[in-house]
């Protein structure tokens, strides 16, 4: 078998890599990298393979920043060609990205078999791109690898065949883990951020760059001004990512001198950060799971998740993007632990099957 296994943004080189790890076991096996150049600059992609321990790629799209529509449409076009070229007997997507969809769609038109992992995922949310670029990657899969049960629920709903959907567990655990245990014998002092951590030992952990968060003035000042109040009890470690950087200059809003602006940060840097936070503020939908998986609690700056199971098994708390909702969860956090003296209990990951072999089970399943 020959597959092509697609990666576009940040969060899908953490889901490529397990199954790609996975995959070379096999001898009848050819797998291929493509990498789609979605997050196109080195900071924001070349730095996560180096991390994650991938080859580079075999094809690089260099797709590049624009609308929806040009970022999509130029993936279909460079896709299309290596898949004219390679030939492959199927092409696997993950995520929910606009590579994802581009991908699929071209996959499915020469009759190249799909599989989707992470499918079946609904925030209901039409307003999100992301919920657009899931349901139309599932409405035309061959294969649905599901991380939870609700994403099976919501694929036999939709009407797929029952023996096309499969509960793996979750490829973005495969590598938490992975990378978690590595982290443990690895000389973290050479982290830029490993002195920041020893001078504050107890601080925050925060991520955002939805549209819905970053792009309206008020709401993004609404955001702002809690996080400069949780800042007067502690510290907030903040890679800032560059849509992010680029309204808060825009908007002139200001942080406060206790939140530390980072640079984007490769995998194991970030992890080493969050892991031991009294508590992760994100808009994330990967974190959601990663700090499910390692029991740090999580506040989702959100109104819906397409992950429900962090909220009903996990640790994580849906808190909104209005500053009510946010300095409300904050103070019952907060009545957990005494200011200045942060020790937060973490709770053992009780998801099924998010043991680190969903990609195991992934091959099992589509090398028969």
């Amino acid at each position: 078998m020959k597959a092509l296994l697609v990666a576009g943004a940040r969060p899908n080189f953490m889901k490529i890599a397990p199954v790609y790890r996975a995959a070379q076991v096999y001898d009848s096996l050819e797998c291929l990298i493509v990498h789609t150049g979605q997050h196109y600059d080195y900071a924001m992609s070349q730095t996560f393979f180096d991390d994650l321990e991938l080859p580079e790629p075999d094809h690089f799209l260099e797709a590049g920043s624009g609308s929806h529509a040009e970022q999509t449409a130029r993936v279909m076009v460079a896709f299309e060609e290596v898949c004219l070229a390679e030939k492959p007997d199927l092409v696997i997507v993950v995520g929910d990205v606009n590579s994802t969809l581009a991908c699929s769609i071209v996959a499915k038109k020469l009759l190249i078999k799909v599989a989707h992992i992470e499918a079946g995922l609904r925030s209901f949310d039409l307003t999100m791109p992301e919920e657009i670029n899931r349901m139309v990657t599932d409405a035309i899969s061959d294969y649905f690898f599901v991380t939870e049960a609700s994403g099976a629920a919501n694929l036999l709903r939709e009407g797929k065949p029952g023996a096309a959907v499969f509960l793996v567990g979750h490829v973005m655990i495969d590598n938490l883990l992975h990378q978690a245990e590595k982290l443990k014998s690895s000389d973290t002092s050479a982290f830029a951020v490993a002195a920041l951590k020893r001078l504050h030992p107890d601080y925050f952990f925060m991520t955002m760059h939805r549209p819905a968060n970053v792009d309206d003035p008020e709401t993004l000042q609404g955001i702002v001004g809690c996080l400069n109040e949780i800042a007067k009890d502690y510290p907030i470690f903040f890679p800032v990512h560059p849509r992010t950087a680029k309204m808060l200059e825009q908007f002139a809003i200001e942080l406060s001198d206790n939140i530390h602006c980072l640079g984007p940060l490769g995998f194991r840097e970030s992890l080493y950060l969050w892991q031991d936070a009294i508590a992760v503020l994100t808009d994330s939908g990967g974190l959601q799971e990663e700090t499910t998986a390692l029991g740090v609690p999580c506040l989702t700056l959100r109104e819906n998740t397409e992950r429900p199971i962090t909220i009903e098994l996990g640790t994580n708390i849906l808190v909104g993007n209005q500053p009510e909702g946010i300095m409300k969860a904050y103070e019952e956090l907060r009545k957990s632990f005494p200011v200045g003296d942060a020790v937060v209990k973490r709770s053992v990951c009780r998801v099924p099957q998010w043991d680190g072999r969903a990609a195991e089970r992934i091959w099992k399943v589509l090398l028969g």
